[in-house]
């Protein structure tokens, strides 16, 4: 029978059980996670609080460097999404770093450290940033003694650590620090954890187009990235046509001296892309549009698509994500 034939009372309860029904259903939709390659960041981990501070301390002191010029925060701004915003850094004494800066966001979920991936844990990352000539300059001797001389310092590690102020302790504040910096809650995160309506047809439509092309088969995992090496011009060379080639085009090569490395790097995560610009170990690429342009040609063997390459950058936008409870 028509919903409109019946007395007014049973209408009422059938719009009443139909409306519960439909928001019990809207309920199940949202709260079921998709089924897809990637994956959601996982929470911040569980860590000391007091250890967290003390590393946070730490990341921010130019005093780690030789001529206390420079912090980790110097190249690794979390206001502008964990790196700085040029194609290479300024170090000590005037100098300038070999390759453009990562992001310090969710590098606790890569498989390795560095372009070149010559760290493996965290903790070795501290040490070649640290002892660089070009980035720090510094030796543990050298930065203990000048920890030793600040109280705080000195009572934070006597308190946190049994064996107080060592070279261990200070690396294992540091990536404390570090492994709490996970920027989730992307509009990507809430699409995959079941908010479809959260992204745009369009950007539906980008994503789609990033797995179609392939681009998921380096940039994979829950970092969408950072978990393999890769050539840098599979299928061209990229530095032939770019020009002005530099040592550190080598890449993991100069690593490992095995020619089959040569050019290859750490894919990057490409969570936060879409405000770490410029892109790629040279920062070379200025905007994203540019980015996967490069990789079409140079990766994938095709001519660049304007329409593809505008979706798949609206789909990049989604994996922005938030620290402190902020949008990057």
């Amino acid at each position: 029978m028509p919903s409109e034939c019946l007395p007014a009372s049973r209408r009422y309860f059938a719009h009443v059980v139909l409306g519960l029904l439909l928001a019990w259903s809207s309920q199940l939709a949202l709260a079921a996670p998709l089924d897809e390659p990637l994956k959601p960041l996982p929470p911040p981990p569980a860590l000391d609080p007091q250890r967290v501070e003390l590393g946070r301390r730490l990341f921010n002191d130019p005093r780690l460097s030789v001529d206390n010029s420079r912090s980790c925060a110097s190249c690794h701004r979390l206001d502008l999404g964990g790196a700085d915003a040029q194609p290479r850094s300024p170090g000590i004494k005037g100098q300038v770093t070999r390759v453009n800066a990562p992001s310090v966001f969710n590098a606790a979920l890569n498989f390795r450290q560095f372009w070149d991936g010559r760290a493996e844990t965290l903790e070795e990352q501290v040490d070649g940033v640290l002892q660089s000539p070009i980035e720090m300059g510094n030796n543990w001797e050298s930065l203990l003694q000048t920890l030793e001389q600040d109280p705080q310092y000195r009572q934070a590690f006597a308190k946190l650590y049994p064996d107080a102020l060592t070279a261990a302790n200070v690396r294992n504040a540091l990536v404390t620090y570090e492994r709490t910096l996970l920027s989730g809650n992307s509009r990507f995160d809430q699409y995959l954890l079941g908010n479809t309506d959260i992204l745009s047809l369009e950007e539906k439509y980008g994503y789609q187009r990033f797995k179609d092309y392939g681009c998921i088969a380096c940039h994979q995992g829950v970092n969408i990235g950072g978990n393999m090496f890769q050539k840098f011009g599979v299928m061209g060379d990229y530095f032939a046509a770019r020009g002005s080639p530099t040592e550190a085009d080598l890449g993991r090569f100069l690593i490992t001296g095995d020619e089959q490395d040569r050019n290859v790097f750490k894919v990057p995560s490409l969570r936060n892309v879409a405000i770490t610009a410029p892109y790629f170990h040279d920062g070379s690429a200025q905007t994203l549009e540019q980015a996967v342009d490069v990789m079409f040609k140079y990766q994938l063997g095709r001519p660049p698509n304007p329409l593809d390459t505008s979706l798949i950058v609206k789909f990049l936008k989604t994996l922005t994500g938030e620290w402190d409870g902020k949008p990057l």
